[in-house]
Order: C-alpha cells, then structure tokens, then sequence
C-alpha cells in the first residue's frame, strides 16, 4: 500500500462494504425465515411475495429489517464523545434491565424475555453485550499495558462478570459465553499481557471442567448438562437432547452440492423437522434449500464481514474506536462459529442465533446496532491525528511485538 492510500484508508468515512456486505445479509435472512416457516398447506406454485405474506415470521422479520436501518443511522449520529463520557450510564442501565428482568420474569427454565407489547418481546441480554463493548473499550483504553495492576484487573473483571453472572442466572449460557469471548478478544488487541491471558483462560478451562465433574457426580438433570450429553453421544441420546443436531444433520445432508429448492413439498423445512429452523437452526434450511454452494457463500459473506471489520480496525489510530470494533467483531464471530457448529454437530447446542439470518427483533438491533457503533467509530476518524500519532494497533501476526499506544 502506497502512502497515499494509506492515508486514504485512516480518513473518516462511512464505510460503503460493510453497509453492503450486511444488506446482502439481511436480505438472505428475509428468504431463508421464509423457506423454514412454509407451511404444509401452502401451495409451491404461488409467488415468492404471497409466501412472505403466509408467513407472520417472515413478516416480522421485515419488520425488524426495516428498523435495521433506523437503528444503523440513529447510533451512527451520536457523538463519538458522549458514547465515551456516557459508557458507564449505558453499562449501569442495562445491568439494571437485565436484574429486573431476572427477578420479574416467573417463567420457568430461560428467564430472559422481556413482554413489551403486541406480543413482542425483548431479550435485554442481547444489548447487554454492547454495553460491555463501550465499557471495556473505555477501560481498556485508558493504559498503554491494562490489566497489568491489581486495580485495573479488578476492575475490568468485575465489569464483566457482574452481568454475565447474572445472564447466566437467567438461563442464557449462550449470551454468557458471547460476553466471555468478545472480552477475550478486546484484552487481546488492547495489549493486555498475555500472561495475564493465560493465567485467565487456564482458570476458565479448569472452572468449566470443575463445574461439569460436580454436576456429573451430584447427578444433576439441569438441561444445559444434557445438551452436553447429547453432545458428546448424539446416538444414545437421539430421542431427546440430541434430536435438533440430528436432523440438522440430516437436514444439511439432505441439500448435497446445490440444495432440493425452496418451498418443496414434503421437506424437512416444510413438515419441521428440525425445531426451530428460523431461528437457531437456520443454517440447516439454507443447507438443505441451497445446499453446499448456500452454504459455503454465507460462510464468505460472514468471513468477509469479518475481514472488513478488522482492516477498519486496523486502520484506527484511536485506541476507543478500536476495541470497539474489535468487540463488535468478536460478538459476531462467536455467534457464527458456534451457530454453525452447533448445527452440524460439533459443538453442544446453546441457543445462539445466526447474525443477520436467524428470526428475532433484540438479536437483529443488537447486531445492527454493532455495525452502528463500527460506522460511527470510522466516520468520526480524524485524519490529521491519525498521522500526527504512532501505529498502534497490535499486530496478531507478530505475537513477540507489542506497537505502543497512546490512552483515549
């Protein structure tokens, strides 16, 4: 890259790729909800637009990619200074909603539904991971090494574990793990030491496995602890916590090389065989409609979000904007990686959506709203300090280099 497009690439700009790379997205989403909610009793033959209309999922689902753009355009109009000032009042509030969600909400099991009106719901532990994005990307910005004393570690800890403590509470192992990974990934490009790293991945690994032995030896029937079951021997638990992988499975192999189409009579979408297959499990029907080629051209999509994401990142001089986008693009990583695992059977199942193509409201703000806080950060870049500051980014493919920073 010549100089000046490298000072091209460091200018406050809306970036045009990503808008397009999610449109492309969001769209696929509208078909794909459609394709896994056709009815048995509708007719193949008639058009695309009437089957959108049978469908109050598919419906709905328009709706939410209608106010995608309302909710794109009202974060990215916010002030990159009062998302910053205000980081500890979005935090706060929403570790409030997640409480009052928890002692409020008397269903049984998953507890993390909040009825709003209408019938619509919303799921506060959704945007609960943007908040944490703002917090630790304040945190994490205000040293050059964080986390190297007693007090910043503390601190940046109890950010975290207090609403993951209580998501967890709620029933959401999914959301928990999200948090858990994204701040993960915000540590590792923030310049945390990475003994600091392993000391912390070394203590989750051997609090999972200590959780998993005592569960397994005081015979608990938590059903989190039986989708692990299902995991580890989906043939001997086919007729219950292995089911969903199963015939997700079966429903992928179905689709082969180019898939069986949409809206065909008398398959594994249409007579639901796959439990919620527009929600969690909507990659087995994109597997299954358009088979391998489907399948692989979301995976390029999602990897070139990703990718975008990260050359944004990259060219970010400012240590705020950067975690930002580096939380936002560890949500959405996790997301993928363990939505589609999940579905073929190589990770426990969790209730994670896919981003962008899985029916729901809170995931699809939450989601977009991420790519909000992205597009904010790169058209609030300032060129003249992004030349006037050294390289700061972390580059991860020179784990023995740490490049220095300068604190928000």
């Amino acid at each position: 890259m010549t100089r000046s497009s490298e000072s091209r690439a460091y200018q406050a700009h809306t970036d045009i790729p990503l808008i397009i790379l999610v449109a492309l997205m969001s769209l696929m989403g509208i078909v794909a909800v459609c394709v896994a909610t056709y009815s048995p009793d509708s007719s193949p033959d008639v058009s695309f637009l009437n089957h959108v209309v049978e469908s109050s999922y598919t419906m709905r689902q328009c709706l939410f990619v209608l106010v995608a753009p309302l909710v794109v355009g009202v974060i990215m109009a916010i002030s990159y200074n009062w998302l910053y000032s205000r980081a500890e009042w979005i935090y706060w509030g929403m570790v409030i909603l997640l409480a009052v969600v928890t002692v409020t909400n008397r269903a049984q099991g998953v507890k993390a539904w909040l009825d709003i009106i209408w019938g619509y719901t919303i799921q506060p532990s959704e945007f609960a991971k943007l908040a944490i994005i703002l917090i630790l990307a304040k945190q994490l910005s205000r040293s050059n090494q964080p986390m190297s004393s007693v007090r910043s570690f503390l601190r940046v800890m109890l950010t975290v574990l207090l609403p993951a403590a209580i998501i967890l509470a709620e029933g959401e192992t999914g959301s928990m793990l999200v948090i858990v990974f994204l701040t993960a990934v915000m540590m590792y490009f923030s310049n945390v030491p990475m003994k600091v790293l392993a000391g912390l991945a070394g203590t989750a690994v051997l609090l999972v496995l200590s959780i998993y032995a005592l569960a397994v030896a005081t015979g608990s029937n938590d059903y989190r602890l039986a989708r692990i079951y299902g995991f580890l021997n989906p043939e001997l638990y086919s007729s219950s916590d292995s089911y969903q992988i199963l015939q997700s499975q079966m429903a992928i192999g179905s689709g082969g090389l180019r898939g069986i189409g949409m809206f065909v009579d008398g398959s594994m979408s249409q007579l639901n065989y796959v439990p919620a297959d527009w929600t969690d499990f909507i990659y087995a029907t994109i597997g299954e409609a358009w088979g391998f080629v489907g399948c692989f051209t979301v995976l390029v999509l999602y990897i070139l979000i990703l990718l975008r994401m990260l050359y944004l990142a990259w060219f970010t001089r400012d240590k705020f904007g950067r975690l930002i986008i580096c939380g936002v693009m560890g949500m959405l990583l996790f997301h993928v990686f363990e939505n589609i695992a999940m579905t073929l059977g190589l990770m426990p199942i969790t209730g994670i959506p896919l981003p962008f193509l899985s029916y729901g409201g809170s995931n699809m703000v939450t989601n977009m709203g991420g790519i909000g806080l992205v597009l904010n950060v790169t058209r609030n870049r300032s060129l003249s300090d992004a030349i006037s500051t050294p390289q700061t980014f972390y580059n991860p493919y020179r784990f023995s280099t740490r490049f220095k920073t300068r604190p928000y």
